[in-house]
């Protein structure tokens, strides 16, 4: 029997045994579960500035973790070799939460101020980073959560109560962009208020040449941030070649630092990144 997954808004009807969309979520026993949970392919401990967050709590590091899948196809995708694959394409290792917070603990006398779910998609493992999250907060360690904010309200408004900051993908600023990444621009807004207004929340903008980097497509996007709030940081990031975007040039530097002066007529802290 086939049954749907209420994470994110594909709403994947999934046979027994069988995983969504997103390599990450499967029906077991009737029950949709996150087959990726605890599971790592990466833990590192990053600058907070790298993820990127500028505003928050800056000079400081975070253990940053993450495990596989995405909900999204950008074929742009940086990190591809996590967020593409599914369990059995690559190696993972099994992580205890318990053993996950005691080492962000411990990195503490080395700048570490909490946990960060990064890397591939993290709101695909929503139960992970729940559980994770609300041990976290039991330690007074911050929750950062990095993400392309395609996930369902109900889900997003039970996780918020735990999370610190977020930095969100805002991938482009029209709905037909982001149905070429199997997504939908006005889930990702909806995101973006709901965070906004119960988080620290900063935005990335990847510039894809040919495909988001008009001067009114950007004006668009930073002026209905900053109908937000204008103070919300804006990361205009430098595209270059990946996955399956081989085809095209890297973003050139100066269409970067353009399309950054054109979002601060509307936003008070844009960064270009990359560059």
């Amino acid at each position: 029997m086939k049954v749907q997954c209420d994470i994110c808004p594909h709403h994947c009807k999934i046979e027994e045994g069988h995983i969504g969309l997103c390599n990450a979520r499967t029906n077991k026993n009737g029950t949709i579960v996150c087959d990726n949970y605890g599971r790592m392919t990466a833990v590192a401990l990053d600058p907070i500035e790298k993820k990127p967050l500028y505003h928050y709590y800056p000079g400081s590091k975070i253990l940053s973790i993450g495990s596989y899948g995405c909900n999204l196809n950008c074929p742009f995708c940086q990190n591809c070799d996590i967020s593409m694959v599914g369990k059995r394409d690559i190696e993972t290792e099994q992580v205890d939460i318990e053993e996950l917070v005691k080492k962000a603990l411990q990195l503490r006398d080395r700048g570490n101020i909490g946990i960060a779910f990064t890397y591939n998609e993290p709101l695909i493992g929503f139960e992970f980073v729940r559980d994770c999250a609300a041990r976290a907060r039991e330690k007074n360690l911050k929750n950062v959560v990095v993400t392309n904010g395609y996930i369902c309200e109900e889900p997003l408004k039970r996780l918020l109560p735990l999370i610190d900051a977020f930095n969100i993908d805002l991938k482009g600023f029209t709905e037909s962009y982001y149905h070429k990444l199997r997504g939908d621009l006005e889930t990702v807004k909806r995101s973006i208020e709901l965070a906004s207004a119960k988080c620290h929340v900063e935005i990335t903008t990847l510039i894809v040449p040919g495909e988001n980097d008009s001067e009114e497509e950007i004006e668009a996007l930073s002026n209905w941030i900053a109908n937000i709030n204008p103070e919300i940081p804006l990361h205009i990031s430098r595209f270059f070649p990946r996955w399956k975007m081989y085809d095209k040039e890297a973003t050139p530097v100066n269409k970067v630092y353009h399309l950054a002066e054109i979002a601060r007529k509307h936003l008070k802290y844009v960064y270009e990144g990359n560059c």
